[in-house]
């Protein structure tokens, strides 16, 4: 069973403890807060409206029973209420059925890039829905697959040149360039970025969606198998169509981002620790070493940080499988690191079945039974530039824990604005104290809703894959 709250009895137990003796010494090094060193800068590729936004991914095909854009559109108060700001699409472009694998065949085999599926609906209906969005202060991007095409894509007969071929002249499906084998996806056919022709009508198929659809961005499939000149020719005609587009990177590649490409790339490394240490893989304390590598990598821009999405959802585990119980303490983790978290389509009903990719396979939303717990981290970023995206928040101060190196402990400060979190991020009790002076004074007690005292020394103790997250 997952920790959906601080556990009532946890803030009983921390206001009325008494504080410890005089503890011993603590080590120097651990005796005062550490920044964690951040040399980010601002960027041309995020706009001002992305400082304190979140993202989420929408599944249309498993989002209702129908899967269509009109059907979608009913859930669109219920998001923008739980706090939603950016709706990122899956891809909504025809499927191709040559080669299509399962009975309805994988988004990402595109047919036709300036259509919309006909089982989602009409061009007119998703344009509709666009401006349904847009309505509601909400923006939206749209999953893009420059990668490949399906092969019933017109460009398969009518521009072969555009495509990957082997020695005998076959087109070919993707390599990967590591093994020189294919990937396995051999429902899609390889683009040749060498051929200029192709790479001047994909970025005008971009365009199209951003002059004749009024849509926001573009989440970029496989980004980091498309050459950078590609990036650095596309993107700067893209902002010119869209001075505040949004553009985001399936990449761990630094120079979509320190190149200001790219707004955003996924946290990866991030998603891969906290399995790790959820599974008891890794240690607490790894994290350190990740964000400090990260910093070192990443000069602009922001990470993606996410718990899911569709590819780990279907492919490599739900979160009630990849984390257990130590999900909640995971998400509370994402939410207030630096970077925008995302929320995939069912995570706020926790979602507990892997997806199919290829068939329907409609979510249960029962009683949307994490809708509130994804509200209030949403809330608290909305609300406090401490967590804001990018050089807009704080950076990261790590707060040390005296014998309990399982409690991982931080909080980021913006002018007057502060965030404090604690981890117990282990499935054992831990009793624990703060060094020094990192945090003391009034706090709200944020899931609690009510104030909380913190006394310099003041003996804590967390459940196991608990958490406290205070602001103030």
């Amino acid at each position: 069973m997952r920790v959906s709250f601080l556990l009532p009895s946890l803030l009983a137990l921390m206001l009325g403890m008494a504080a410890c003796d005089e503890p011993d010494a603590v080590n120097e090094e651990n005796s005062e807060v550490e920044t964690m060193e951040d040399p980010t800068q601002s960027s041309a590729a995020t706009p001002d409206w992305a400082k304190n936004a979140n993202i989420y991914e929408v599944n249309v095909r498993q989002y209702s029973p129908a899967g269509t854009f009109s059907a979608f559109a009913e859930h669109l108060p219920r998001l923008k209420e739980m706090g939603v700001d950016i709706l990122w699409f899956m891809p909504i472009y025809p499927i191709s059925e040559a080669r299509r694998k399962g009975s309805l065949g994988s988004y990402y085999a595109i047919q036709d890039y300036t259509a919309v599926n006909p089982n989602f609906g009409t061009m007119e209906e998703f344009k509709a829905l666009v401006e349904q969005i847009h309505s509601l202060g909400m923006k939206i991007i749209l999953d893009w697959v420059p990668n490949h095409t399906g092969w019933d894509h017109a460009w398969i007969t009518a521009h072969p040149e555009y495509y990957t071929q082997d020695s005998l002249g076959n087109i070919i499906d993707p390599i990967d360039p590591e093994t020189g084998e294919s990937w396995g996806w051999t429902d899609v056919a390889d683009l040749n970025y060498d051929n200029a022709e192709m790479r001047e009508k994909m970025i005008g198929e971009m365009l199209f969606w951003l002059n004749e659809v009024d849509v926001d961005g573009f989440r970029c499939d496989v980004a980091a198998e498309v050459p950078d000149d590609f990036w650095a020719q596309a993107v700067p005609q893209l902002r010119a169509a869209e001075p505040e587009i949004f553009m985001l990177a399936e990449s761990n590649h630094p120079p979509h981002r320190n190149e200001e490409w790219f707004a955003m790339t996924y946290g990866w490394p991030h998603h891969h620790l906290m399995n790790e240490i959820a599974q008891g893989k890794a240690e607490p304390l790894a994290l350190d070493t990740l964000l400090q590598e990260y910093h070192e990598r990443y000069k602009k821009g922001y990470a993606m940080q996410f718990l899911t999405n569709h590819d780990e959802n279907s492919w490599n585990g739900t979160i009630e499988e990849r984390m257990g119980e130590a999900a909640d303490a995971m998400a509370v983790l994402a939410f207030t690191l630096e970077g925008m978290p995302l929320i995939y389509s069912g995570q706020e009903a926790g979602l507990d079945k892997r997806l199919k990719f290829f068939e329907k396979d409609q979510i249960d939303w029962g009683n949307y039974s994490r809708q509130a717990f994804y509200a209030t981290l949403l809330d608290l970023k909305h609300r406090n530039p401490a967590i804001w995206n990018g050089t807009a928040g704080g950076k990261l101060q790590r707060i040390f824990a005296e014998d309990a190196d399982a409690i991982y402990a931080y909080r980021r400060v913006k002018g007057e604005k502060e965030v404090v979190v604690i981890l117990n991020l282990s499935d054992t009790l831990q009793e624990f104290t703060l060094s020094g002076e990192a945090v003391s004074g009034e706090y709200t007690n944020v899931f609690a809703n009510s104030t909380m005292t913190v006394t310099e020394n003041m003996g804590m103790q967390l459940n196991p894959w608990s958490y406290l997250l205070l602001e103030r």
